[in-house]
């Protein structure tokens, strides 16, 4: 199950793509991550997907990471009394808690946080954006605004309130009955919505207890402030890039992706480029030019996933998108600029053995064309900091805990397998030799570099460089 592709792909699952047949269709396609959006769907839906995820896993012999996407908090107006109105600039709008329906001149926003949140001046986003206003007068329970761009509201549109920092938590009543099904049901991250602060992500660490790896999602401009601390607390990162769009300037958007790549590098996270990213194949076989070149940007940059939504959870064509990114990313992977850009990206180790050894790692692999890297982990920390060094040939993750093996499907160049941990140097490299020619990563004659901890089993404890060949059949090993 050697896949070609180093930048992973993660798709969606929903409508489109629920049967087991369809599943297995998109995971040969080259989908190493799913996800399960639950902004939708009921938990037994989910229960059923994520049983055929691992029925595939057990019988493909391959690691697959489960993604549980949380709605978080959804910030909406209420209803109106024909359903639609059309709000004119420089009109006045009301905005309060008064439960009733609304009309052209007022409408219900049954959020306290937002009122206490506001001040005279502060602008809100209605409809994703499509419609702004600006507050001119403002209460605990009301606000008085002018239409500053106009146009249809209708019932339960989202309202956003950019610049500033809500007074409420990432996760709703909903995300955290959502979350303890999901993790019980054995998920491996778990996408937080909504994050604004450092300390959301240390609230949803309490939660969680170490049952998941936790993915931040970066939609809100407050998170961005905040962005070194948020990277540093959480295990890794996505793009939001459609939700981020709609509270900064669209020609934000593109420079903040990439510092936030830039900052996940740094640190040794994984981060995930989503939204919009081949969204004409929801109704279309083929992408449009400029989804392509969006997609190859993200993999230039150095992203360890591009992710499909609705794509492949409600699209006419699921198994096209997924087959079309995979060809994207291994058309940049055969371009020398994309390896000359990686080099230029790579930082400076840091003054400890394991960054030691991981940078080392890659020069040796480099120096005599080896085939593959092979890293043994309990925790996954060492694959990690190889995997950040973007070598040139594949990572295979060694590691005896399944949910290691799971977490790392997402990470950039890496192929998990379980195997046992190894008793000592002759166990090491014979299970490294073997797992590779399993995978088909190698043949006779070919050379891999083995990195691992003594004591064995110990995390945290890298600190072993070795060079293997492989040998012939019937050969003894070298």
């Amino acid at each position: 199950m050697r896949r070609e592709h180093l930048t992973k792909i993660v798709a969606t699952l929903g409508p489109a793509s629920q049967t087991d047949k369809e599943i297995e269709a998109l995971f040969m396609a080259g989908v190493d991550v799913f996800r399960l959006n639950f902004s939708h769907g009921e938990h037994a839906e989910h229960e059923k997907r994520l049983k055929s995820i691992r029925a595939l896993e057990r019988k493909t012999g391959r690691p697959i990471a489960v993604m549980m996407d949380l709605q978080g908090p959804k910030l909406r107006v209420g209803a109106f009394a024909d359903g639609v109105v059309e709000l004119v600039v420089d009109a006045s709008f009301r905005l309060d808690m008064e439960d009733k329906e609304g009309d052209v001149t007022r409408a219900t926003l049954p959020h306290p946080e937002i009122f206490k949140a506001l001040k005279p001046g502060s602008e809100l986003l209605l409809d994703d954006g499509k419609l702004r206003l600006c507050v001119e007068e403002c209460g605990d329970s009301y606000a008085i605004t002018k239409v500053v761009i106009g146009g249809p509201l209708s019932d339960r549109k989202g309202v956003n309130v950019p610049g500033v920092v809500l007074p409420i938590s990432p996760l709703t009543e909903k995300d955290r009955a959502d979350m303890e099904f999901g993790l019980q049901a054995g998920v491996d991250w778990c996408a937080l919505s909504f994050v604004q602060r450092p300390e959301d992500i240390l609230e949803a660490r309490e939660l969680v207890a170490g049952r998941a790896a936790i993915l931040a999602k970066l939609e809100k401009p407050s998170a961005i402030e905040k962005l070194e601390e948020i990277v540093e607390l959480a295990d890794g990162i996505m793009v939001a890039r459609g939700d981020l769009g709609v509270e900064m300037n669209p020609e934000d958007v593109p420079i903040l992706q990439h510092r936030i790549i830039k900052m996940c590098r740094k640190e040794g996270k994984p981060v995930v480029v989503a939204t919009q990213m081949l969204e004409s194949m929801i109704d279309r076989p083929v992408p449009t030019r400029a989804e392509a070149t969006d997609v190859a940007n993200a993999v230039y940059e150095g992203a360890d996933a591009v992710m499909l939504s609705a794509e492949t959870a409600a699209g006419d064509f699921p198994l096209e998108s997924v087959q079309m990114m995979n060809r994207i990313i291994v058309r940049v992977q055969e371009d020398d600029f994309y390896w000359e850009r990686l080099a230029g990206q790579r930082l400076a180790p840091e003054a400890t053995t394991a960054d030691a050894i991981s940078s080392a790692v890659r020069q040796v692999g480099s120096t005599i064309s080896a085939k593959v890297i092979a890293t043994y982990t309990t925790s996954g920390s060492t694959t990690l900091r190889v995997a950040r060094e973007r070598p040139e040939m594949p990572i295979v993750c060694l590691t005896p805990r399944y949910e290691t093996a799971r977490r790392m499907a997402i990470v950039w160049g890496v192929h998990s397998a379980r195997t046992p941990d190894a008793s000592n140097m002759d166990d090491m490299v014979a299970t490294a030799v073997q797992q590779c020619r399993i995978d088909g990563f190698v043949e006779g004659g070919d050379r891999i570099v083995i990195t691992a901890g003594v004591p064995f089993g110990m995390p945290g404890k890298t600190n072993i460089l070795r060079i293997a060949r492989i040998p012939e059949k019937g050969a003894a090993q070298e």
